[in-house]
C-alpha cells in the first residue's frame, strides 16, 4: 500500500490511510536464537596520534540554562567585556559542586521522558539547554608546546570558554570543534577550567539529534612545530607508471621565530614492514603554517576491496635536530574507483553493485551517544545482511565509523549537512573532506540532500561553489547531490555534479539515462518501506504495521520492488535503503504515541525484521541463505490460512509442514516465494536447493507458554577498561527452550561488575524509559546494553520476570591495554583576579579600595604573577572578591596561598586572620568563617631588600 506524502504533511491520521489487514511476519530468526556469541574481544582501532589523550572522563553536567544577571554598574560592565572575566557557569570559580558527574559520550536527551508536546521529528523528547564543566591540569613541562582541545561532536550549538574566556562557538552538531588552548593555558598547580553551554533547542535535522557532548573529546600536546590536526593527506593514486602515495603534510608553528624541520613519511605494508620512505625539509614561520610534500612509490600493492579490505599505514613524522617531535599514523587503502554512465560503479576495474543503507546515528538506550564497541556491532549487523555500502545521512559521521568501515570493507557516501556555500557552512564541508579524505571506504562526497533549490539557477551556483571546494581538497572522488526531483528541469544541479543521486523517483531512471547518456547515476535513497518487527498484521489503531513487506510510503517502494528497479539496470550504480536501522524521531506514517520510525531493515535495537531476510537473499552471493516468515506460534488460529514468505538466493525452495511437502518453487531472490498454509501447530521448514542438492534450510516450531528467560551476550568477554560495551539479548523461552515470539513480559535486571547504560526492545510505540533496570519484551525480545568497569573478573547480569524462571549470564572482564587519558581532576575554588594598589612607602589601610570606575590606578593582576621590585616604596595592597562555594559558606574553610613573596598580612572582611612574618617566598594560610554572601579578601605585602614580591603562587579555598 502507498500513503500520500501530501496527506501526511497535512496531518491526516495514519489510521485513515492504512487498511486493516492481514497477518504479518515477525522477526526472521532461526531456531538457534540469537546468533552465536563471540569468545574474543573485537579488534581495537590502532593508535593514530600518540600526542593525543582522551578527555572523556571527569565532566560535570547541569541540565537547564544558568542565566546571569546583566551587569548593573559601569565597573561591572567594564569587567564583563574583558577576557578571562566570564560570569556565572562560564566563570572559573563558579560553584558546580552539586552538578552531575558524567563521562562522554553523553546524550542528555536520551534520559528524557517522551512528551506529547515535544517535537515529533526529534522523537518527542525535550532537548533544551545544558552546561558542562571540566577541570584540567597541565604540567609545567607542557610550556612551549601546542596544546589543543578537540570535541568530535556537540549537539547542537555550543559556546566554549577556557579559563573564563570564550574560545570557540560551534553552529553544528556534526562537525568537530578544534580549540588552540595554548594562549589560554595555565601550568603547574593552577587549574584550567573548560565550560560549555550547549543549546540543543537548535535543530539541524528532522530526526532525533540528541543533546550534549555526544562524541569523544581529546586533549593534544604537541611540539612547537608539529603536524596540524587533519594535516596529513596521503590518499593513494594510480597513474600510468603504477601506484604511488602523494603525501602532503600541513605543519603548524606556535614559536616566535622561523624554524627549520624535516618531514619524514614511511609506507608500511599490512605486516608492518616499511616498503617506501621519503624526507623533505621545510621552514615554518612564526605562528604560521606550511605544507611539506613528497611522494612515496608503491609499485605493486595489495588492493583494498569489499571482500578483502587490505590496509597500509603511512607514518608521518616531524624531526628537529634529528629527533622525532611529532608523529601521525594514517591508515590507507589502494583501490581504484570510477562511476560509469552505462555500467555503474567499478572498484578496481570490477563492477560492484552498491548494496547500501542510509543510517542515522542513534541506538536504543543510548541515543546518539553510541559507544565505539556498539558502533562496530551495528556495522556487523549490516555486514551480515550482505550490505556493502553506507550513506551517512545526512551529516558527517563519527570518525570511528569510517575507521571501522575501512577495516570491514564498506563503501561510504560522505554527506554534508547544510546546503550553503557561505563561509561558516563551507568551512563545515571543508572540514569533513579534510578529515575523511584518506579513508579508502569513502567513494563519494554528497553536498546536499533533497534541497528545494535543486532546480534553480541559485541552486546550481551554490553546488558549483561547494563542489569546487571539495575538489580543491580531494580531486580523487566524485561529487554527488541527493536529488528528489527537478531532474528534467531546464536548470538543475545534476548538470554540475559528477554522479546524479536519485532519492526515489525510480520510475524516472530510464528516462534520465536516455536523456543524459553520459551522466553516471545512483540511487542515493530508496525504499521507505514500513515494518513493525514481529508484528502479525497491520493495526492502524495501535500503530502496528505488518512485516510482510507490503506497505511503503507514497514516495517509496517495498524492499522487493525497490531493489528490483535497481538490480535490473546496470547503469544504476546501486542503492541506499532508507534505512538500515529504525531511529528515534520522524515517526512516519504515524504520530504520537509513536516515537520512532518504521523504515529500518533492523529495529532500534538492531534486531532484524522480515526485511533483513529479504535483503540477505537479494544481496548475499557468497553462500546460500534461506529464511522463513512468519513464526509458527498462532494459538487459536488452527486451520486458518497463514501467508508464508520464503526468502532465498538458491535455485529452488521447498516448504514443509510437519514433514509433509507443500511444494517446491523456483526461487525468486528479489521478490521471494509465497505460500498460503492452513495453520497446524508443529514444525514448518523451508529448504533451499541448488540443482537437487540441499544448500540451506531453516525452520520454526510452535512454542509453548513462556516459562523462563534467556540472556545471550554478543560476546563472552569484555575489556576491563571502563569503556567497552556490548548488547545482551533478552528473550522468553518455553519448557523446551524454544524462543517465544509472542511474549511481552515485564523484565527487571541487576548487574554486578558492570553498569547498564541503556535498554530497548524495538517497539516504536513504547514509552518505557531507556535508562534504568526494567524493560518489557516486545514480540519476544529486548536488549540490555552493559558497560564494563575497570576491575577484571566476572560480570553477572540477571533478568527476572513475574511467573517465569530468572536468567543469569556471566561475562568475563579481562585485561586490556589502557588508552591514554587525562585524569579527572577534582575542582577546587581558587582566587584568580586581584586588584593591586600603587606602591606605597607606608603600610596601606586594609579598607583601601579602588574608587568607583577606577580601572587604571589599581592594576588587574592574576595570582602567580610577581610584582617587580621598586626602589623606595615597598608596600602594596592586593584586593579580591570571594564568593565561597556552598560547603564553605555552610561550614567555613581555609584560604591557602601557595607562595607569597614578602612579609604579608591576610584580612577577610576587615578582620586580620593570618600573618607571614618573613620575606622569602612561602605559604600563607588563614581561616574563613562560615557565612553566606561574598567576602572581601585583602593581602598587604611588604617587599624588602629590593626583591620581587606579590602573590606568586596559586590561591585555593578549601573546605
Amino acid at each position: 500500500m502507498r500513503i500520500a506524502r501530501r496527506a501526511l504533511l497535512a496531518g491526516v491520521g495514519a489510521s485513515a490511510l492504512i487498511p486493516a489487514a492481514r497477518a504479518a511476519a515477525p522477526r526472521p530468526f532461526s531456531p538457534a536464537l540469537p546468533a552465536p556469541v563471540q569468545d574474543t574481544l573485537p579488534p581495537r582501532l590502532p593508535l593514530t596520534d600518540p600526542g593525543r589523550s582522551s578527555l572523556d572522563a571527569g565532566w560535570l553536567f547541569h541540565e537547564g540554562d544558568i542565566v546571569v544577571a546583566p551587569p548593573a554598574t559601569h565597573h561591572e560592565t567594564y569587567l564583563s567585556t574583558k577576557a578571562g572575566n566570564a560570569a556565572g557557569a562560564a566563570g572559573v570559580d563558579y560553584d558546580d559542586s552539586d552538578w552531575q558527574s558524567v563521562t562522554l559520550p553523553h546524550d542528555w536527551a536520551s534520559h528524557q521522558p517522551f512528551v506529547a508536546t515535544a517535537n515529533p521529528s526529534q522523537g518527542y523528547r525535550p532537548r533544551g539547554i545544558g552546561w558542562y564543566r571540566r577541570t584540567l591540569r597541565l604540567n609545567t613541562a607542557d610550556r612551549g608546546k601546542r596544546i589543543a582541545l578537540q570535541f568530535d561532536g556537540i549537539a547542537t550549538n555550543a559556546t566554549i570558554w577556557v579559563n573564563g574566556t570564550i574560545a570557540a562557538h560551534s553552529w553544528s552538531g556534526y562537525s568537530s570543534i578544534l580549540i588552540d588552548l595554548t594562549p589560554f593555558a595555565r601550568f603547574g598547580a593552577q587549574d584550567n577550567v573548560i565550560a560549555i553551554r550547549v543549546d540543543a533547542t537548535a535543530m539541524e535535522g528532522w530526526w532525533y539529534e540528541g543533546a550534549g557532548l555526544y562524541r569523544h573529546a581529546w586533549l593534544s600536546r604537541r611540539a612547537g612545530v608539529s603536524i596540524a590536526e587533519d594535516g596529513v593527506h596521503c590518499d593513494p593514486r594510480k597513474g600510468d607508471a603504477g601506484w604511488s602515495v602523494p603525501v602532503a603534510v600541513t605543519l603548524a608553528s606556535i614559536e616566535r621565530a622561523d624554524a627549520g624541520v624535516m618531514c619524514e613519511a614511511l609506507l608500511l605494508d599490512p605486516a608492518g614492514r616499511t616498503v617506501a620512505q621519503g624526507r623533505v625539509d621545510a621552514t615554518v614561520g612564526a605562528l604560521a603554517e606550511v605544507v611539506a610534500s613528497l611522494t612515496l612509490p608503491a609499485p605493486d600493492p595489495q588492493l583494498w576491496s569489499v571482500e578483502r579490505p587490505t590496509l597500509y599505514t603511512v607514518v608521518t613524522r616531524v624531526l628537529r635536530r634529528g629527533a622525532v617531535v611529532d608523529e601521525r599514523r594514517t591508515t590507507i587503502g589502494f583501490r581504484d574507483i570510477r562511476f560509469d554512465a552505462d555500467r555503474g560503479f567499478f572498484l578496481n576495474d570490477r563492477p560492484v553493485k552498491l548494496k547500501g543503507v542510509c543510517i542515522h546515528q542513534d541506538h536504543a538506550g543510548v541515543g546518539v551517544a553510541v559507544p565505539d564497541a556498539l558502533l562496530r556491532w551495528r556495522l556487523e549487523q549490516l555486514k551480515a545482511l550482505g550490505c556493502n555500502a553506507i550513506r551517512c545521512s545526512h551529516h558527517a559521521p563519527a570518525a570511528e565509523l569510517l575507521d571501522h568501515a575501512d577495516r570491514m570493507g564498506f563503501l561510504v557516501m560522505g554527506e554534508n549537512r547544510v546546503f550553503n556555500p557561505s563561509p561558516d557552512y563551507l568551512a563545515q564541508l571543508e572540514w569533513m573532506v579534510r578529515r575523511d579524505r584518506n579513508h579508502p571506504s569513502v567513494i563519494l562526497w554528497s553536498v546536499f540532500n533533497e534541497e528545494p533549490m535543486q532546480g534553480t539557477e541559485a541552486g546550481v551556483e551554490m553546488v558549483r561553489r561547494m563542489a569546487a571546494a571539495v575538489r580543491r581538497l580531494d580531486a580523487s572522488r566524485p561529487v554527488t547531490a541527493a536529488m528528489n526531483g527537478a531532474f528534467f528541469d531546464p536548470v538543475n544541479v545534476s548538470s554540475v555534479v559528477d554522479v546524479t543521486g536519485f532519492n526515489y523517483y525510480q520510475g524516472d531512471y530510464d528516462k534520465f539515462h536516455r536523456l543524459n547518456p553520459a551522466r553516471p547515476m545512483t540511487s542515493s535513497e530508496d525504499t521507505s518501506a514500513f515494518e513493525t518487527r514481529g508484528a502479525y498484521r497491520t493495526d492502524p489503531a495501535t500503530h502496528v504495521i505488518t512485516s510482510y513487506d507490503v506497505e511503503a510510503a507514497d514516495w517509496g517502494a517495498t524492499h522487493r520492488k525497490a531493489w528490483a528497479a535497481i538490480v535490473a539496470r546496470p547503469f544504476v550504480a546501486g542503492g541506499f535503503v532508507w534505512t538500515g536501522f529504525d531511529y528515534h524521531g520522524e515517526p512516519t506514517p504515524h504520530a504520537w504515541p509513536t516515537i520512532s520510525s518504521f523504515f529500518g531493515i533492523l529495529d532500534l535495537c538492531g534486531f532484524p525484521k522480515t526485511a533483513a531476510s529479504i535483503r540477505r537473499a537479494q544481496w548475499i552471493d557468497t553462500h546460500a541463505v534461506v529464511a522463513l516468515a512468519p513464526h509458527w506460534t498462532w494459538a487459536g488460529r488452527e486451520g486458518e490460512a497463514i501467508a508464508v514468505h520464503v526468502s532465498s538466493n538458491a535455485d529452488a525452495v521447498e516448504l514443509r509442514l510437519n514433514g509433509r511437502s507443500l511444494g517446491r518453487q523456483p526461487a525468486d531472490r528479489v521478490m521471494g516465494n509465497d505460500w498460503s498454509v492452513a495453520y497446524a501447530p508443529g514444525r514448518i521448514e523451508a529448504i533451499a536447493y541448488r540443482g537437487n542438492r540441499v544448500v540451506a534450510r531453516t525452520a520454526h516450531e510452535t512454542a509453548g507458554a513462556p516459562v523462563g528467560l534467556r540472556l545471550t551476550p554478543a560476546r563472552r568477554v569484555m575489556a576491563a577498561d571502563g569503556i567497552d560495551v556490548q548488547p545482551v539479548t533478552v528473550e522468553a523461552i518455553d519448557a523446551q527452550g524454544r524462543h517465544v515470539p509472542t511474549a511481552n513480559l515485564a523484565v527487571r535486571f541487576t548487574v554486578q561488575g558492570a553498569q547498564i547504560i541503556g535498554l530497548g526492545n524495538g517497539d516504536p510505540n513504547s514509552h518505557e524509559p531507556e535508562k534504568g533496570d526494567a524493560r518489557s519484551l516486545f514480540n519476544g525480545l529486548a536488549q540490555v546494553i552493559v558497560q564494563s568497569g575497570t576491575t577484571r573478573g566476572p560480570i553477572t547480569l540477571t533478568a527476572t520476570a513475574p511467573g517465569v524462571t530468572p536468567a543469569k549470564v556471566r561475562i568475563d572482564a579481562i585485561a586490556a591495554p589502557a588508552r591514554a587519558a587525562e585524569p579527572a581532576v577534582a575542582a577546587t575554588q581558587s582566587i584568580e583576579g586581584w586588584r593591586r594598589s600603587p606602591a606605597s612607602a607606608t603600610r596601606p589601610d586594609p579598607a583601601a579600595a579602588p574608587a568607583a570606575g577606577d580601572n587604571n590606578l589599581w592594576a588587574f593582576v592574576r595570582a602567580g604573577t610577581p610584582t617587580p621590585a621598586e626602589p623606595g616604596a615597598t608596600w602594596r595592597a592586593y584586593r579580591a572578591r570571594l564568593q565561597p562555594r556552598r560547603r564553605i559558606a555552610a561550614q567555613g574553610g581555609t584560604i591557602r596561598f601557595d607562595s607569597i613573596a614578602g612579609r604579608a598580612e591576610l584580612w577577610i572582611d576587615g578582620v586580620k586572620v593570618a600573618d607571614k612574618a618573613t620575606a622569602p617566598p612561602g605559604p600563607l594560610v588563614g581561616r574563613i568563617a562560615a557565612g553566606a554572601g561574598p567576602r572581601t579578601v585583602v593581602v598587604l605585602i611588604d617587599a624588602t631588600g629590593g626583591a620581587a614580591s606579590g602573590i606568586i603562587g596559586r590561591v585555593g579555598v578549601e573546605a
